[in-house]
């Protein structure tokens, strides 16, 4: 066989696993008592690679079917909760901005987003470029239905809820796809209770799968196509951009900048490509997503709110700002020491997963949908189902607690629902179930051997060209290659960050 045959071939393998898969119950507990229920653990009858339902779409049926489930969750919102009393949606649990938004957004009266002002008035629909595309085009394809509004805004959530379902399949084989080895990991996304019961408040779900794509193509060595699409997801919703921040200490700790570089200019062109038309040409409206930022006052789900309500005070929106970019600048600063400290070189979505819970938990505001953004990076960060489910547990009492506190606020003197004191046990429950997670994957990134991800040992499936590097450059310590690549470099160990000839 010729040299461009070989090539050829090991093209067109990329995505086959050079392994056997990982079968979660013979290595998880959790997911052994699990399956019980569908007959116990995988025995030598089980369907093999070669059968048509392959891992990765079990694992997209699963997530759709989830879905579908989520969506009849807000079946009573659908036939009449939006529409007729603004507390039932609350004590319903059911809640969803999208119908609200088709009228209050402009959509229903064809207004274009960044360039007519809504209702008349001096303001701008507040979501980044590429989400108030993602609207708009719902609205395009509901624009023909007739009839009242509510059935046009029960016509906008359907065609949105479909167009969110189609993400979600692309969040689940994309995250079954990335650990070559692992992919019934994405089954953690595909059945997580929090996914199902918020996919389709909001729009997030469109950023969370074009960041899913980005990991993919980042775990396949694309560099360029990562950066292109987290640029995209940027345009979509802020959060991606974070990626590149442990990413760099990543690449510095490898010596990989020219992938970074390509990443970098990736993402800097996508974003601009979207943004910058609208920004020449509605400067106004393009601006509001990021005024609306900095104006928003304190509001639910945030640490920000317990101090609020427990003081009595309103907190200074600036004031607020500062601190909570205080906070998020030294967590991200310590993430930064652990990725160049730590005995071997974390893995991409642990940082990933951390750089965004930091986000999360120091911001002014959560939503309850903002988890979307954390489930496929946990799923990829810490595949064990005691860990993901004991966090999710927690999610889903925020996700009760917002809305019965909701309700509280709307009853008047009745006071039905769950009071300010239960609201604020509910944040905890989501803040202390999100700091549980961090500490545990910091533990793994302290503690190799206690990841579940390099048992078998594997470096780091979803670092694409970080994957077996050896290290160039370690604060504190002798770099060192990583154990399953010790084999495979020769020459003087790297120390003090001084490459050294031969490494």
């Amino acid at each position: 066989m010729t040299s461009e045959t070989s090539a050829r071939v090991d093209e067109d393998r990329r995505d086959e696993p050079a392994e056997p898969v990982v079968r979660p119950t013979e290595q998880d507990e959790v997911a052994a008592a699990g399956s019980e229920v569908l007959g116990g653990p995988v025995g030598r009858w089980a369907w093999g690679a070669s059968h048509w339902l392959t891992p990765v779409r079990v694992i997209a049926l699963v997530a759709i079917g989830m879905f579908a489930l989520g969506m009849a969750q807000k079946a009573p919102c659908y036939d009449w909760a939006w529409f007729r009393g603004a507390n039932s949606q609350y004590t319903h649990a059911c809640y969803s901005d999208i119908p609200h938004l088709y009228v209050g957004r402009g959509f229903a009266d064809n207004l274009v987003p960044y360039f007519d002002r809504l209702n008349g008035d001096m303001d701008y629909l507040e979501y980044p470029v590429l989400t108030g595309l993602f609207m708009e085009v719902a609205a395009w394809i509901t624009g023909p239905v007739g009839g009242s509004m509510q059935h046009r805004e029960q016509m906008y959530w359907m065609v949105n809820a479909g167009m969110l379902m189609a993400c979600t399949a692309v969040i689940a084989v994309c995250v079954a796809r990335t650990h070559r080895r692992r992919p019934w990991d994405a089954l953690l996304v595909a059945l997580a209770p929090a996914f199902a019961l918020t996919a389709t408040i909001n729009w997030d779900l469109f950023a969370v799968a074009l960041t899913a794509a980005a990991m993919l193509m980042w775990s396949r060595g694309r560099s360029l196509a990562f950066g292109i699409l987290i640029g995209l997801a940027t345009a979509a919703k802020l959060y991606p951009f974070l990626l590149l921040g442990p990413l760099l200490f990543l690449c510095w700790r490898a010596g990989k900048w020219r992938e970074y570089g390509a990443s970098v200019l990736g993402a800097a062109g996508a974003w601009l490509v979207v943004n910058l038309p609208v920004m020449l040409l509605a400067p106004e409206g393009w601006k509001k997503f990021y005024t609306f930022s900095q104006e928003r006052s304190v509001d639910f789900g945030s640490f920000w709110l317990i101090i609020s309500q427990r003081t009595g005070k309103s907190l200074d929106v600036d004031m607020v700002n500062n601190l909570a970019t205080l906070l998020m600048l030294v967590l991200c600063a310590g993430i930064a020491a652990l990725t160049l400290t730590a005995p071997r070189r974390p893995r991409f979505a642990q940082l990933a997963f951390l750089v965004v819970a930091a986000f999360i938990l120091t911001n002014k505001v959560y939503s309850p949908q903002y988890v979307l953004w954390l489930i496929p990076l946990a799923a990829l960060a810490r595949p064990r189902w005691r860990d993901f489910l004991i966090w999710q547990a927690g999610e889903v009492v925020y996700f009760l607690g917002i809305w019965m506190y909701l309700a509280y606020t709307m009853s008047g003197e009745k006071h039905q629902g769950l009071p300010p004191e239960g609201y604020q046990l509910a944040i905890a429950a989501h803040l202390l179930a999100t700091l549980y997670l961090c500490a545990v994957i910091v533990r793994d990134i302290l503690m190799p051997e206690r990841d579940v991800v390099r048992r078998d040992g594997a470096d780091d499936p979803s670092g694409g060209v970080l994957d077996g590097a050896p290290d160039v450059f370690v604060l504190g310590q002798a770099a060192h290659p990583p154990r399953h690549a010790a084999q495979l470099t020769e020459g003087p160990r790297v120390e003090w960050g001084m490459r050294q000839p031969g490494v």
